[in-house]
């Protein structure tokens, strides 16, 4: 017997979401089949909001509620630093750190196996924010893997003909990690223990 079309609908929605199949989808639906009106209607009412409300700031490109975003437009921040990651689920971790520069959102990483290119990211607009003069160092914070060291790479020759000091944070996130799931302290450690990405002269 087939599901009513509301339900396969909604099953289908389930499953365009990264790390959901079949049986999983299934699952979410009929649980939000049993679950309360309210829990259902504030699910309801969360996506729309998500939908309607959340942009990407303007300079830095993490996801905000207006842009530029609150972080970008804040003035006890240190402007002469930005911290460069590759998603915008790596930025709280880093505010748990202590960070008080700036971000710059990479929205991913070089991985040609996947059809991404440096050139799908945002490093032309780091480029531009570096060459307005107030940027003295960028801290590249992609993760500690081969697809974030690549990018950190092509970060660091896209800057080349600036004057701007690059480093990389240490590795005190684990190799082979994600960002996301590392800890403050180990964040905080890997920020002040990291390196100079100059160029050898």
């Amino acid at each position: 017997m087939a599901y009513p079309p509301a339900v396969t609908r909604l099953i289908e929605a389930f499953r365009t979401l990264p790390g959901v199949g079949t049986r999983t989808a299934e699952r979410l639906t009929f649980h939000l089949l049993r679950a309360p009106t309210g829990q259902v209607q504030e699910l309801t009412e969360a996506l729309e909001a998500l939908a309607a409300s959340v942009v990407a700031c303007e300079v830095c490109h993490n996801l905000a509620d207006r842009s530029p975003c609150s972080v970008c437009t804040d003035s006890s921040r240190d402007g002469t630093r930005v911290l460069v990651v590759e998603q915008p689920r790596d930025v709280p971790a880093f505010e748990d750190a202590g960070w008080s520069g700036r971000y710059h959102v990479l929205l991913g990483h070089v991985n040609p196996l996947e059809g991404i290119e440096a050139s799908d990211l945002t490093i032309e607009s780091l480029l531009e924010r570096v060459e307005e003069g107030e940027v003295k160092e960028v801290i590249l914070a992609t993760n500690p893997d081969y697809e974030g060291d690549a990018t950190a790479l092509h970060v660091r020759r896209s800057l080349d003909s600036t004057d701007v000091t690059v480093s990389r944070i240490a590795r005190g996130v684990a190799s082979g990690s994600a960002i996301e799931y590392s800890n403050a302290a180990m964040l905080s450690d890997a920020l002040s223990g990291r390196s100079s990405m100059d160029s050898p002269s």
